[in-house]
């Protein structure tokens, strides 16, 4: 994101009251005379993770039915956890001197309608990367207009902003390399390298050649993950990448080179470990 100066080391934005000291951690003196950083716009969007999957699967957030009390209580149990891990990215990230601002998508108005997006306005979005901010959004627990109420997934949020937003390119993070023909713990599971969207929203894989074409992608989903996991992410990269931006799904290891913008282009580095999603043109 930093393409000019920075600020000094260890002068970071995070200035909250610890409960180990009880002194706020701030010198307005380390700021000195410096200038603000030159970002470039970026945008983060997270899941739940462990912060919020399980407590809506147990209550069956996701599925609706705000009329009992289960559900209902569910829902606040899924809204404290994932803002409470939203709280603990944007404190990382303002330690790291980054201007971070976490946005809600329910405080911010944000809703549903059969699960898919209904009303969401984005206009607190562009003003805060207009202001020089990185908002921060994630996956959250919002209202359905049909059903009472459902989970937004960070991927379908990420394929939303793309529409309106129009990045350069998009980057997913996993916790494996990208894409694989099966599940990647399973022997024999093939990285899928570069992925091509067809115009009806089809996809085929395009490296490597699999041995046999006509075998399906086998694709698992975590019993406590409410909103779909690596087939979901697929699904959006896929719509995403039909409006002609580039996807890419890595692990953090290899996610830097995604991030700087160093790998777009027709060919795919043979050092660059991950999955590239692009419109087939």
């Amino acid at each position: 994101m930093v393409s000019g100066s920075s600020l000094p080391k260890g002068v970071g934005m995070d200035w909250s009251k610890r409960a180990e000291c009880s002194e706020i951690s701030l010198n307005v003196d380390d700021f000195g005379d410096q200038e603000l950083m030159e970002l470039s716009n970026f945008i983060v969007v997270h899941g739940a993770g462990s912060f919020g999957h399980f407590q809506a699967s147990k209550s069956g957030v996701h599925k609706g039915g705000l009329e009992r009390p289960l559900v209902k209580a569910g829902f606040v149990a899924t809204r404290i956890s994932v803002t409470k891990l939203n709280l603990e990215i944007v404190r990382a990230l303002a330690r790291e001197s980054l201007p971070a601002i976490g946005m809600s998508p329910f405080s911010c108005g944000w809703s549903t309608c059969q699960r898919n997006f209904g009303s969401a306005n984005l206009s607190t979005v562009t003003k805060a990367l207009d202001s020089g901010f990185v908002p921060v959004l994630h996956g959250d627990a919002v209202l359905d207009e049909a059903q009472g109420c459902t989970i937004l997934s960070g991927d379908v949020i990420i394929r939303y902003l793309a529409e309106h937003l129009k990045p350069d390119y998009v980057v997913f993070l996993t916790d494996v390399l990208g894409v694989y023909d099966r599940p990647p713990t399973e022997p024999g599971a093939v990285l899928l390298r570069e992925i091509a969207v067809n115009e009806d929203g089809s996809w085929s894989v395009l490296k490597p050649r699999l041995k046999d074409s006509s075998r399906q992608v086998e694709i698992t989903v975590a019993a406590h993950d409410t909103t779909g996991g690596m087939m979901t992410k697929i699904s959006e990269a896929a719509m995403i990448a039909k409006l002609g931006i580039d996807v890419y799904i890595a692990t953090t290891n290899h996610s830097v080179r995604a991030l700087r913008g160093e790998l777009r282009g027709d060919v795919i580095p043979d050092d660059w470990l991950g999955t590239l999603v692009r419109f087939s043109r």
